[in-house]
């Protein structure tokens, strides 16, 4: 679902990111309450304040930093930094109760990161430059803090799932705040750019948490960390796919190299003895 968000992204036309962020995060988090008030589980909303305080930055605090990362800094080189997210849950993975690092996970996650350079950077290397330097501490706190959202929310396993749909909501009310004091009111300007953000609130920006949440908790998070490298190479194939790129080297190595990486980091799980069952 994360792999959409570059398409339907790009058929959103000019809306500024905290607005866009803010109709998204409203109509996933709308759709999500009234889902459960349907279902009978809206109960299940009330939660200590630190967990709205922690669900809320996690989700908020990505997207804030991540925004005024790309707003500072070269693009490139943004994502780069922002992309060593997957990494850094492997290795912050090693503090959780009954979790164990192995060199494997590592070597996997590396692997991914190189490949995802690859496709970021589209083979032409990658130029840190002076003068960007908030552009670059934004980018290492939107690694930081989703990350650590994703490695902490472990030790909140028994906050439902359903909790999310708060989160959601939150995060649209601050990033409008955000959008009324830093950005310009652009609407999406047709019936195409409307379905663009229909489809980004459904999915990247409202499913797609609610399944992560499911997997931080009860999955692999090592492997989890490593095959998250998966999303930038899809939605490239993705955007290639609908004629906004094109395939070259780069991508087919890029490509190589995250797919093998993630094999290796999820190597106890695929050949595991007793015929791949699994032990979550």
């Amino acid at each position: 679902m994360w792999a959409t968000l570059g398409v339907f992204g790009a058929g959103s036309g000019n809306v500024p990111p905290f607005l866009l962020n803010a109709l998204c995060f409203g109509i996933s988090g709308s759709l999500a309450a009234l889902w459960l008030v349907s279902s009978g589980k809206f109960a299940l909303l009330r939660q200590p304040v630190k967990v709205w305080i922690f669900g809320t930055a996690g989700l908020f605090g990505f997207h804030f930093f991540y925004f005024t990362a790309i707003r500072n800094a070269p693009p490139v080189e943004a994502n780069l930094i922002n992309y060593t997210w997957p990494l850094l849950i492997v290795l912050f993975s090693a503090y959780l109760p009954g979790e164990k690092l192995r060199a494997h996970h590592v070597l996997g996650t590396v692997l991914g990161l190189g490949g995802a350079a690859l496709l970021i950077s589209g083979g032409d290397g990658i130029r840190f430059s002076g003068g960007h330097a908030i552009g670059y501490g934004a980018a290492v706190a939107s690694s930081l803090f989703w990350s650590s959202y994703s490695v902490l929310s472990r030790r909140l396993g028994k906050v439902p799932t359903e909790a999310v749909a708060g989160f959601c909501l939150m995060t649209a009310v601050l990033s409008a705040a955000c959008h009324l004091m830093l950005e310009q009111t652009v609407w999406p300007g047709d019936a195409l750019e409307w379905g663009s953000v229909f489809a980004l609130a459904l999915f990247p920006v409202g499913l797609a948490f609610f399944t992560w949440d499911i997997g931080v908790k009860r999955g692999d998070i090592q492997v989890l960390g490593a095959a998250a490298y998966s999303a930038p190479l899809l939605s490239t194939l993705l955007l290639i796919a609908f004629g906004f790129g094109a395939l070259t080297l780069s991508v087919l190595i890029a490509c190589l190299a995250i797919t093998l990486g993630a094999v290796i980091a999820a190597k106890d799980m695929i050949f595991r003895k007793g015929g791949g069952k699994s032990a979550v």
